[in-house]
């Protein structure tokens, strides 16, 4: 069964007029009933009927999500991954957890939904490079997989590793450029374990493509979505700090925290401002992506500039 949670912190203009919103649900059961005869999707279970306490996010199309990617593996030209993708096999999948657990496991994908059920979860995704969108995940909270590992006193930082298979990720087998393969990313526990960290495995109650990162992925809505890593084949618990790909790369630029600022710039471009997709006008970016409510007070103590 879906559970639905709101986290989002729309103000009260921004909320869907409540004719409009009967309008849309509506039209989406039209459009449930066309993906239907089409061929039903993975999460068929999941109902997309929007609630009232959606609040006027107005979702980012199926089509603008899965052909505008970073995906490095692939390529660095945003059209790209959506083409070279095509090729991708994401079955047969397993994820390893393990480091300073108390149990070791291996899951594939079908146990890990047996274990934890899928939910559906709309958040803001937020772009370093000043992008932007709203996305209907479907996932699992990261806390629950957490949690049934069960954490000890040196489960302090949590490291995340994309899959390394040069015959898949073709920009993997390349000599030349600055990128370190495999991916890997990482958070602090109390990020980790926070209810808004989630395991995305669908999108739109699809399955994820490859070029959104199937067949699982990392959403952490109040980073910038390059902390949102791709295709993950390992989760390992650490006493110390973990690594991350852009932040090794480049620290003056990308750094371990990546928490959405607007008042604090990258180097070669201001934050204060985003440029949703598909629009044309940019809109002000909000302190933790709007999701402060839910994580500021995990900062409370931490120089924000100095920690960006």
């Amino acid at each position: 069964m879906l559970i639905r949670k709101n986290y989002n912190q729309i103000g009260s203009s921004e909320i869907t007029e409540e004719s409009i919103y009967y309008q849309r649900r509506d039209l989406m059961k039209l459009a449930a009933s066309a993906v239907a005869l089409a061929g039903a999707p993975l999460f068929a279970a999941l109902s997309f009927e929007r609630e009232k306490a959606n609040r006027g996010l107005e979702l980012t199309s199926y089509d603008q999500i899965t052909t505008y990617n970073n995906f490095y593996e692939f390529s660095t030209d945003k059209e790209a991954p959506a083409r070279l993708a095509k090729n991708f096999k994401p079955k047969a999948w397993t994820l390893s957890i393990g480091g300073e657990v108390q149990k070791k496991v291996t899951l594939d994908i079908d146990q890990l939904l047996k274990l934890i059920p899928a939910q559906e979860r709309i958040y803001r995704f937020r772009c370093v490079e000043g992008w932007s969108m709203v996305v209907p995940w479907v996932g699992i909270p990261l806390a629950s997989v957490l949690k049934h590992v069960g954490l000890t006193s040196k489960s302090k930082f949590v490291e995340f590793q994309t899959l390394f298979d040069p015959k898949q990720f073709p920009a993997q087998g390349q000599t030349f450029g600055t990128i370190s393969f495999p991916y890997r990313e990482g958070l602090r526990i109390d990020e980790a374990m926070n209810p808004l960290t989630l395991l995305a495995v669908g999108l739109y109650g699809k399955e994820l493509l490859p070029q959104n990162g199937a067949p699982i992925r990392l959403v952490v809505p109040w980073k910038y979505g390059f902390k949102s890593i791709k295709s993950i084949v390992s989760i390992t618990l650490h006493e110390s700090q973990t690594r991350s790909t852009w932040n090794e790369m480049a620290p003056k630029e990308y750094g371990f925290f990546a928490n959405v600022n607007p008042s604090v710039d990258h180097p070669r471009w201001s934050q204060a401002r985003e440029r949703p997709l598909g629009r044309f006008f940019k809109q002000d970016t909000l302190m933790f992506n709007g999701y402060g409510k839910e994580v500021a007070h995990m900062y409370k103590n931490v120089d924000l500039r100095k920690f960006f």
